[in-house]
């Protein structure tokens, strides 16, 4: 009998393997002009999918609204590698216990999904990894509101994925989008998991 838990890390790990470059805040906006010789922060954040209820669900978080960037937002758990971490992999797990209280340990990490540049200047490695148990969520005071979940298979279908677009800095600025409830997936997140999803579809990012 199969394990379904090993047949999703085979599934995960055989698209991260796959061809394909990484993707941007830009992708959607070729028009725009980047400067040559930019520097880049490297940053990692966790895409985590828990087992632990039962069907595959990807955990969010949803930023305080109190924070300077991006209030609001949805976003994985992660953050810039510090001095202390060893690569974006160690940003991601110790921004991941900090912000919602996920044990270090308890992540199996599958893979990387190719690196994505962001309008704020980062270098994000998101770093695919599968929970098969249950834990105590604590998401960090003044910089988390909320840490919620959504069915993998609602974010591995492309077709609920809508193309946006608003006004940014006197341009208008086109981006993806993947609605859930009450949850406006947007931005470099939606942007990450489109890639994701199309990886998993067997398509480039």
């Amino acid at each position: 009998m199969s394990d379904p838990a090993q047949d999703l890390i085979y599934q995960i790990a055989a698209a991260l393997n796959g061809q394909g470059g990484g993707s941007s805040d830009f992708d959607l906006n070729p028009e725009t002009v980047l400067q040559e010789g930019r520097k880049l922060r490297p940053a990692g954040v966790l895409v985590p999918v828990t087992i632990a209820s039962g069907s595959p669900r990807l955990i969010l978080t949803k930023r305080s609204s109190a924070l300077k960037h991006h209030p609001g937002q949805i976003a994985f758990p992660g953050g810039k590698v510090d001095a202390g971490d060893k690569d974006a992999c160690s940003a991601a797990l110790r921004e991941a216990w900090e912000e919602i209280g996920l044990p270090q340990d308890l992540p199996q990490v599958i893979g990387c999904l190719p690196e994505h540049e962001t309008v704020t200047g980062f270098s994000v490695t998101p770093v695919v990894a599968l929970i098969r148990d249950w834990f105590e969520e604590h998401p960090e005071t003044g910089e988390v509101a909320e840490v919620f979940s959504v069915p993998l298979e609602h974010i591995l279908e492309p077709d609920n994925y809508i193309i946006e677009s608003r006004r940014w800095r006197g341009t208008r600025r086109r981006y993806y989008t993947v609605p859930y409830g009450p949850y406006y997936i947007w931005g470099a997140t939606a942007r990450m998991l489109r890639g994701f999803a199309a990886r998993m579809e067997g398509e480039c990012g």
